[in-house]
């Protein structure tokens, strides 16, 4: 199975979260690649969208492999991927040097999306957290533990597709977890759409604008 592209992944994703449909729920979106994903979530269910700003931690000679993330915060949320850390033999220091940079890069883009709408309160609410897939599941790991400091009621996590491992680690940290397709092998997660183009700030900005008018 395929999808034609983020925006018809998330609206097969809205029709599983149709019970929320009318409930107090705030959808946050992993820029960049799960904001056309969340912005359909959000417009089925009459919902607000937001962002969650996290940022993966790659290995300096395999950025691609997550070793932890970072959301930030009041007090940024730090997720280690011990594992490959001891794999990939990157001391503590490393690990700091690089969380800066991403920090640095989430700063980035608040200022630059947040310029058409500001955070939104969750206290109480629901909060859908929505990616267009999930391989090791570092990047939304960190988004539930920042989330939390902010007190929903209620935290789910809904993607397209994701690992088996990661939705099963998910589990112990969302609330719930919703995922479309479990492939046995996972690969790339843009293997699993035919359209799977990079989105550009200016792609978030638009989207955010859109749902805010």
């Amino acid at each position: 199975m395929r999808f034609s592209n983020r925006s018809e992944a998330g609206k097969q994703l809205a029709k599983a979260l149709e019970h929320y449909r009318g409930q107090d729920v705030v959808v946050f979106a992993l820029p960049r690649g799960g904001v056309p994903v969340a912005a359909e979530v959000a417009s089925h269910l009459g919902a607000p969208l937001d962002l969650l700003l996290v940022r993966k931690i790659g290995v300096p000679w395999w950025p691609e492999l997550a070793m932890g993330a970072v959301i930030d915060g009041g007090k940024p949320a730090v997720v280690r991927n011990e594992e490959t850390i001891r794999f990939a033999g990157i001391s503590g220091s490393e690990f700091n040097s690089i969380c800066e940079t991403e920090l640095a890069e989430i700063e980035r883009r608040r200022r630059r999306y947040f310029v058409v709408c500001a955070p939104l309160d969750v206290i109480g609410r629901i909060a859908i957290i929505v990616d267009d897939g999930i391989a090791t599941g570092a990047t939304v790991r960190a988004a539930v533990a920042g989330l939390r400091q902010r007190k929903p009621a209620k935290i789910i996590v809904a993607v397209p597709v994701a690992s088996r491992t990661a939705v099963a680690e998910l589990q112990a940290d969302a609330d719930e977890v919703v995922c479309l397709l479990q492939p046995p092998i996972m690969g790339a997660i843009g293997y699993f759409y035919h359209d799977f183009a990079q989105l550009t700030d200016d792609d978030v900005v638009r989207l955010l604008a859109a749902r805010s008018a």
